[in-house]
């Protein structure tokens, strides 16, 4: 039998270990965040000893955080100059785009979870923000904002790790596309075709069709990308 002492050790160990994992997710979700919301333009040096003081932890978990980061492709760490926000790879992310549309058709195949109450809730909550798009004082960022929030949604339907592992990979590597490509005057727009893929969301899930998400998703990750094609041959930056 564990001693008392023994105990307390191991409990204290836990603990730690999950507060640093904790503190580990939290500095690496708000990071990602802001690069995928453009706070951090591409090209923007992202300083260790700034980050440790801003977040009051050592450099250790920055340094984690930022490798972390350049595994999915969304840092770059140079020697001798330090961790930069990698450019916008336009012809790159459309084919992040195309892999994106293969990968979402199998949510709701492989180990569906019944949506709960409470995520239902969100989701309608989503849909109401989306719907303020328009009037909002900063359309563009609540357009991002809420893309991000029904993406992570989706994810709670998803049991099989791996493809929710690959499947955010992909999402975060081309979701500052949006706030990138998207003029203005299209923000209106993309807020009601995205209500309506929220919306149509809610009624497969209502009806209990869980099979259908998938194909939903696919359509409508399909339709963006040709969008996006357009936003950005329209404004030059691509043949």
């Amino acid at each position: 039998m564990m001693s008392a002492l023994a105990e307390g050790t191991a409990g204290s160990e836990q603990e730690s270990y999950s507060s640093a994992e904790q503190r580990f997710r939290t500095i690496y979700s708000m990071l990602r965040s802001r690069i995928c919301l453009l706070d951090y333009a591409p090209g923007t040096r992202l300083s260790e000893v700034a980050l440790a003081r801003e977040f009051d932890v050592s450099r250790t978990p920055i340094r984690k955080v930022l490798g972390r980061l350049e595994l999915e492709g969304l840092v770059e760490i140079r020697h001798g100059v330090g961790t930069l926000v990698t450019d916008i790879d336009l012809d790159y992310l459309c084919d992040v785009y195309e892999l994106r549309m293969e990968v979402v058709s199998q949510l709701g195949l492989m180990s569906p979870v019944a949506p709960a109450d409470d995520l239902m809730t969100r989701i309608r909550a989503i849909l109401e923000r989306t719907r303020q798009v328009p009037t909002a004082d900063n359309p563009k960022r609540l357009f991002a904002e809420v893309n991000i929030e029904f993406f992570e949604a989706l994810m709670e339907l998803v049991g099989n790790r791996a493809l929710r592992e690959v499947a955010g990979l992909l999402f975060y590597r081309s979701a500052r596309m949006w706030p990138y490509l998207m003029p203005d005057a299209a923000v209106a727009l993309e807020a009601e075709m995205f209500c309506n893929e929220i919306g149509e969301t809610l009624q497969l899930l209502e009806n209990g069709q869980m099979a259908a998400i998938g194909n939903l998703r696919r359509r409508h990750v399909a339709m963006a990308l040709q969008r996006l094609k357009l936003m950005s041959i329209e404004q030059g930056l691509v043949a």
